[in-house]
């Protein structure tokens, strides 16, 4: 039987990640949200290689508005080198989320679109 040392990387040093977390920039941190978001929307409206097989609107939905939430959030924190890229591939993924309803949004009701406005194609 063996024991778990201190050192083990199963167990987690919340001193570490602090340390770690305290030395990445905001802007970083948002970024990285916000890609993380971007990705997941695009797989659960079926946007990747793997196409239907994870698609899933709903679980989408929430996806873009989140991101388009965070974006609207952090607009004057991040600088339009950061922002511009991320509005562009929100607008993408609007514009996806539309086309693969079914029964699209009336303009303006779409995810995300209470923060961004009305997307059209």
């Amino acid at each position: 039987m063996s024991e778990t040392s201190p050192q083990s990387p199963q167990t987690t040093d919340f001193d570490t990640m602090t340390r770690d977390i305290a030395e990445v920039p905001a802007v970083e941190v948002i970024v990285t949200v916000a890609v993380n978001l971007m990705s997941a929307a695009a797989v659960k409206l079926g946007l990747t290689e793997e196409g239907d097989e994870h698609k899933d609107l709903d679980e989408a939905r929430k996806l873009v508005h989140a991101l388009a939430g965070l974006l609207d959030a952090s607009t004057t924190e991040v600088s339009s080198f950061h922002a511009a890229p991320l509005r562009d591939g929100l607008k993408s993924l609007q514009l996806a989320f539309r086309e693969a309803s079914l029964v699209p949004d009336e303009p303006g009701q779409g995810p995300g679109e209470k923060y961004t406005g009305p997307v059209y194609g």
